[in-house]
């Protein structure tokens, strides 16, 4: 699996998962953003050039902390489209998966 695909000038992240799920909700979002934030480095991007993110919560009745993390992260003025929704996700300790589409330039 890759976890950037580039198609033209858009970056498509593959979903970031925590590696330490020993952590909670808001421990796990500040790995995952710092994922993406590397990831986005990696080939050129910031996370003011993000587009849409897609956020899948273990439990849903966990948004607000992940939500407060997010608001610390996301760049005044470059808020992207985001969609949160509940999923199951691969293992019962990872609560939070984020995928996200970005421009390159």
């Amino acid at each position: 699996m890759s976890q950037v695909t580039r198609h033209g000038d858009v970056l498509y992240l593959a979903g970031q998962v925590a590696t330490d799920v020993e952590q909670d909700m808001a421990g796990q979002t500040r790995q995952v953003l710092a994922c993406v934030d590397e990831l986005l480095k990696e080939h050129g991007s910031d996370r003011s050039r993000i587009l849409f993110c897609q956020i899948f919560l273990a439990d849903m009745t966990q948004f607000a902390a992940m939500n407060a993390v997010w608001d610390d992260w996301v760049m005044a003025g470059h808020a992207p489209s985001r969609a949160t929704v509940g999923a199951a996700l691969a293992s019962p300790k990872k609560l939070i998966e984020v995928v996200v589409t970005a421009s390159a330039s």
